[in-house]
């Protein structure tokens, strides 16, 4: 299937992704794919699966887990939303539904139904934010094994990746145990953002 999507027009790629209802039995909440992309974008965000604000809402990181996510890059909400230059492609295009323990994990068939022919659009980006434990597993070579242990290594990978732990309230504790994040590898991040994307 990669080999056909590889000859699409982009915009006949994007719309056949957007349209994707292959694991459309297995979401409780039915598929809405929420992604945001141009060939031009300089920025690529890989979280791991909408969850269910942005599932109503179709915009992707419309939600605490986003309003942490810019507060990290330094950004506010017009830089995040330019497809021009920042592009966002889940691991999990639509929402997987709820568990015990939060949201379920991405569903693996977006990866291997279009995850590489996406990727091979956005030949400009500079820089990947690799986004939780999924993210981390599918981008980084030789991940550490834990979220936590990628993010402590993130100099092997910089400045074309980022591995980050995930921006949601759920992850407030690990941040309380790993101040270190905060002080020392956010900044590093706003500083590398705001020269891609030219903003003060």
């Amino acid at each position: 299937m990669t080999d056909s999507l590889a000859s699409l027009p982009f915009e006949q790629l994007l719309s056949r992704v957007r349209a994707c209802t292959l694991c459309a039995e297995n979401l409780p909440y039915g598929p809405r794919p929420v992604i945001q992309m141009a060939e031009s974008a300089r920025i690529l965000v890989v979280g791991q699966a909408p969850g269910r604000r942005v599932h109503e809402t179709g915009l992707p990181f419309n939600d605490p887990s986003g309003d942490r996510l810019r507060q990290w890059m330094g950004i506010g909400r017009e830089p995040f939303y330019d497809e021009r230059q920042l592009a966002i492609l889940p691991m999990g295009f639509c929402y997987p539904g709820s568990g015990k323990n939060g949201d379920l994990p991405p569903r693996p068939e977006c990866a291997q139904a279009w995850r590489s022919a996406l990727l091979q659009r956005l030949p400009n980006v500079a820089m990947t934010l690799v986004i939780g434990q999924y993210a981390h597993n599918w981008h980084l070579a030789n991940p550490a094994g834990t979220v936590t242990a990628n993010v402590q290594n993130w100099r092997a990978y910089w400045p074309a990746q980022m591995p980050m732990p995930h921006p949601s309230p759920r992850n407030n504790l690990w941040l309380r145990r790993n101040p270190w994040f905060e002080a020392e590898v956010v900044p590093a991040l706003q500083q590398r953002i705001a020269g891609l994307l030219n903003v003060c």
